[in-house]
């Protein structure tokens, strides 16, 4: 499984991101792809402003892409990362959904990856540092 930071799908979304043939090979995958529910409101905001929320979840559920749903425990595990890792809350909840999952962790915020890694969380789309 790949859990997918909101700068992957927004890449993808937007077409003419520098990150968007990226996007597309790690999104082209075998693999199972999911998201944490925040991730899914982030990569709503963009769209939001224009009203067209729904054509943004129409696109990202096409892409296969699975909402991860949301632990009863996760507010104590959201609040332990975000005390102990200099990571948003946003991209706590994507490093607790790959931990949750032992999964890979794909993002292009290297300030995540690098989080993601020191965890021993695999990282697809952007090298620690």
């Amino acid at each position: 499984m790949i859990v997918l930071d909101a700068s992957v799908l927004i890449a993808h979304l937007a077409g003419d991101d520098a990150h968007s043939a990226s996007a597309f090979d790690i999104l082209d995958t075998e693999e199972e792809l999911a998201m944490h529910p925040v991730t899914l409101a982030e990569i709503l905001v963009g769209p939001a402003r224009v009203h067209r929320e729904q054509d943004a979840i129409d696109a990202i559920f096409r892409l296969g892409v699975e909402e991860l749903p949301w632990q009863a425990d996760e507010p104590v595990t959201l609040a332990r990362l975000r005390a102990s890792a200099a990571l948003r809350l946003p991209d706590c909840c994507v490093l607790a959904a790959a931990l949750r999952e032992k999964a890979t962790l794909a993002t292009f915020d290297t300030r995540l990856a690098a989080a993601a890694a020191a965890a021993g969380v695999p990282v697809a789309g952007s090298p620690p540092g």
